[in-house]
C-alpha cells in the first residue's frame, strides 16, 4: 500500500491550498483516512480525518471551520481544501490511512505518505 501526498507550496496568509492524497495498492477493509501535519521543532498533530464512508469527520480546534477534507472512494482519493491560511499552518503535511477504526491516534495508523510542504507568508 502506498500514498502520495502532493499540492503543497507557497501561498500568502489568507489564502487556498488544496492537498491530495493517491492511496495504491490493497488496504484491507474499510479504512479512516487522516491528514497530519508536523511544524518545525514541534512534534506531528492531528489536523483531520474522514471515516471510510466520508460520512464523518473531525478537525484539530486550530483548522475548524478553515479546513475540509473530503474523499472520494472510487479514485481512491483523499483531499484536504484549506483556506484562510495562517503562518501557523505552516508545516510538512502527512496524509495516513487506518484499518483499526475510527481513530485520530497518528499512532493508531498503519500506513502514511510521504509528505508535503505548505509554507503560508505572512
Amino acid at each position: 500500500v502506498q500514498l502520495q501526498a502532493f499540492g503543497g507550496g507557497l501561498v500568502q496568509a489568507g489564502g487556498s491550498l488544496r492537498l491530495s492524497c493517491a492511496v495504491s495498492g490493497r488496504v484491507g477493509g474499510r479504512y479512516a483516512m487522516g491528514w497530519f501535519r508536523r511544524a518545525p521543532g514541534k512534534d506531528r498533530e492531528f489536523v483531520a480525518a474522514i471515516n471510510w464512508n466520508g460520512e464523518d469527520t473531525k478537525y484539530a480546534d486550530s483548522v475548524e471551520g478553515r479546513f475540509t477534507i473530503s474523499r472520494d472512494n472510487a479514485k481512491n482519493m483523499v483531499a484536504l481544501r484549506m483556506n484562510s491560511l495562517k503562518s501557523e499552518d505552516t508545516a510538512v503535511y502527512y496524509c495516513a490511512a487506518t484499518t483499526t477504526g475510527w481513530t485520530l491516534k497518528s499512532s493508531q495508523y498503519d500506513y502514511w505518505g510521504q509528505g508535503t510542504q505548505v509554507t503560508v507568508s505572512s
